[in-house]
């Protein structure tokens, strides 16, 4: 195809498509996938070779939100069975951490639900930041914390943080029918307030909460604006009790266009396949890699993610590897911007070559995750939801090896919310 021809060669030298190529690429036929996967798979391989990023979330806060969001099952008002509970203390932040470090995580994903953090919270934060590279030396920490304020930022770069993750979620011209708590400008600004404080930023978007085509394109085109090191990739996991509860519009198809789509965009980012990938990729989540070079290990905020090890053998069957402590991240050319920092942007937090790969057959934990995809946003931000399969340890739903799901059709069977981690005197992913 013309089109991918182009696109491959726009992304190899870092030029940005044009909005028709960036919908032309959505709107491609299924006979056309592999094709779109091989072309979007170049881009990826010229700037991140074979290597996968492991990222590990813990939840230091769950539920208890004010905010609105309509795609959360932390939202002010849910009625999802989550678990609630205040924060984590250092320690066992730090031991939570522990888990996913062990199984190859190289960056630990910090998350609270809530607004934003008061400055006693970044106080509180900045102790885990310490508690955690103490026991684990060169892991990177990012932040995700909500809306920041003034000089918060600066904070958390000085207590440790190599990142901080904050969400556009979606179009500015649909965010007003997703969340009335806040604006789109105000995600904007604290994307803004992380760059400017030498934080690495990362920020990314949820697809399947009903959005068009040119509202999946407005938003990516945003973040090439902002200029994050990290895109998050979540795709929505209806949670009841939500009033998403009956949006599934998405096929394993989809997800694999709009993450090329989105790696056409952003050529040289980190590209994080984050909440929702069990659910909605499902069987074809090893052609996801082709396009990503970044995914979540374990569990999410508030639901159960693909066992660890599942991911490490996912990842090494698809002839990808555990990208290892002393690897940069980012290209040659973003990272050294940063000046020895975290990505483009850092401030000399060093997250661009941190962490510490376990050995390939380490047995991953579940932690605390959520939907913060990866740090993709505030806790109450993420889609989180991304179990691959029921309580039980299993995909119970009868649907489950579907193409397809029906719009409107409740497929709740998929959705396991996660009951253990921290939080709760059971171990990760018990």
């Amino acid at each position: 195809m013309d089109l991918l021809n182009t696109l491959v060669d726009k992304g190899l030298r870092r030029e940005l498509p044009t909005r028709e190529e960036a919908l032309a690429v959505l709107a491609t036929s299924d006979d056309e996938l592999l094709d779109v996967v091989a072309a979007a798979g170049k881009v990826r391989r010229q700037w991140f070779g074979r290597r996968v990023k492991l990222n590990y979330l813990v939840n230091l806060k769950s539920g208890l939100c004010p905010e609105d969001c309509s795609y959360c099952s932390q939202r002010l008002g849910s009625k999802a069975e989550i678990l609630k509970y205040t924060w984590l203390k250092p320690e066992e932040a730090s031991q939570a951490a522990a888990a996913g470090v062990a199984g190859g995580a190289k960056r630990v994903c910090l998350v609270a639900s809530g607004r934003g953090p008061t400055d006693r919270d970044v106080e509180r934060v900045g102790k885990t930041i310490a508690a955690i590279k103490e026991q684990n030396e060169g892991v990177e920490v990012c932040a995700c914390l909500g809306l920041l304020s003034d000089g918060q930022a600066e904070r958390l770069r000085d207590a440790g943080a190599d990142a901080y993750n904050h969400n556009l979620n979606t179009s500015e011209a649909t965010y007003g029918a997703i969340t009335k708590t806040h604006t789109y400008a105000d995600r904007v600004d604290t994307v803004q307030k992380a760059h400017a404080a030498g934080l690495s930023a990362c920020s990314g978007l949820i697809a399947g909460m009903g959005e068009s085509d040119e509202d999946l394109v407005d938003v990516v085109y945003s973040l090439r604006e902002l200029d994050p090191d990290s895109v998050p990739v979540n795709f929505l996991i209806p949670f009841e009790g939500t009033p998403l509860a009956k949006e599934w519009n998405l096929t394993p198809q989809r997800a694999l266009r709009i993450l090329a789509m989105v790696r056409f965009v952003c050529p040289d980012v980190e590209v994080r396949l984050a909440g929702g990938r069990e659910v909605h990729l499902r069987s074809m989540q090893p052609l996801a890699l082709h396009l990503v070079n970044s995914i979540f290990l374990g569990d999410y905020l508030t639901s159960e993610g693909q066992a660890g090890q599942t991911d490490l053998d996912m990842i090494a069957d698809a002839g990808f590897e555990v990208e290892g402590a002393g690897t940069s991240t980012l290209p040659a050319h973003r990272s050294d911007v940063a000046a020895g920092g975290c990505g483009s942007h850092g401030g000399g937090a060093g997250a661009s070559v941190c962490g510490s790969a376990a050995p390939a057959g380490a047995e991953a934990g579940a932690g605390c995750g959520s939907a913060c995809g990866g740090c993709s946003s505030h806790a109450e931000d993420e889609t989180a939801a991304v179990p691959a399969r029921a309580a039980s340890g299993n995909v119970s739903s009868a649907n489950a090896s579907s193409g397809q799901a029906q719009a409107g059709e409740v497929r709740s069977d998929l959705v396991a919310v996660r009951r253990r981690g921290a939080g709760t005197e059971l171990a990760p992913n018990a």
